[in-house]
């Protein structure tokens, strides 16, 4: 009994050896929706869902997000300056190197996003929630010299969220 299962076992073993099972990686675009190299400057998103919706190098200057649902969204390596995100819900959302430049941040949520490597520039920040967002040390510095206001929605101060001293 015993040596019929080492049989089993080496020839099992042989088998996946010569003819292995090929891997597939997957891939974030196969299961959530993605923009990527494209250029949507000044577009009109405002008010819309846009929940999990990945930007990848794209260029969103002055694009229009006030009041969108971008829960879990991602933008990578995008331009948004001078864009409008007043009251769009940017919760759990990641931002990896973007450039905010000139952007109107105020009373927005961004809990929970992670912004690292992302630039705030002249930014509005007036009534933004950033509770449990993580973003470099300089650019906190910076929001804190300017972060004023109460969120509308969550109530939370901004100079609070951000953890100024």
């Amino acid at each position: 009994m015993k040596f019929s299962r080492l049989l089993v076992s080496f020839v099992l073993a042989m088998v996946l050896f010569v003819f292995p099972l090929s891997a597939q990686a997957a891939s974030s675009s196969s299961i959530t929706r993605s923009v990527g190299d494209a250029e949507f400057k000044g577009k009109d998103f405002s008010g819309q869902s846009l929940v999990g919706v990945e930007y990848t190098n794209v260029n969103l200057e002055k694009a229009n997000f006030s009041n969108a649902d971008l829960r879990g969204g991602v933008f990578n390596g995008s331009v948004l300056q001078g864009a409008n995100l007043h009251g769009a819900d940017f919760s759990e959302g990641i931002a990896y190197l973007v450039d905010f430049k000139g952007a109107d941040l105020s009373d927005a949520i961004l809990t929970d996003a992670m912004m690292l490597r992302s630039s705030f520039s002249d930014v509005d920040i007036t009534g933004a929630d950033f509770t449990n967002a993580i973003l470099d040390g300089i650019q906190v510095k910076k929001l804190c010299a300017q972060a004023s206001g109460v969120n509308s929605q969550t109530g939370v101060k901004t100079r609070e969220s951000l953890g100024c001293r």
